[in-house]
């Protein structure tokens, strides 16, 4: 995705991101060692968009952060898990960059929001 395409919409942009979790995993071939893997991919990736939906949803500034938190989280073990697959699959190491580094800017983000909600809540 070049900087001209890129979804400035956050529940857009995760939900893609997950689509194409479940793409690139269809991608990999199935052996013992992968299903492992990407069982995990396809988890922490597609709970990304699905955790920011909630915290869209939240009932409290306190609840908003908390989902955004773990936006985070699985952002990070997303990035864990594609480092994995890379590992095993070096055939896919342009695709895994290519979502490491989309991984790496929502992790950027959601601990950009969490700063400033931290700072706003401070204020008060």
């Amino acid at each position: 995705m070049t900087k001209s395409e890129k979804i400035y919409n956050l529940e857009e942009r995760t939900a893609k991101f997950g689509e194409n979790i479940i793409l690139f995993c269809k991608s990999v071939r199935q052996d013992n060692i992968n299903k492992s893997i990407l069982n995990q991919l396809v988890r922490s990736g597609t709970s990304v968009g699905a955790n920011y939906c909630e915290a869209d949803g939240a009932e409290s500034g306190k609840d908003f952060r908390h989902k955004i938190a773990i936006c985070k989280k699985e952002a990070k073990e997303t990035k864990h898990w594609l480092r994995m697959i890379n590992k095993t699959n070096s055939e896919k190491t342009i695709e895994c960059r290519m979502l490491w580094q989309e991984t790496q800017e929502l992790t950027l983000i959601f601990s950009s929001i969490l700063l400033s909600k931290n700072k706003k809540k401070e204020k008060i």
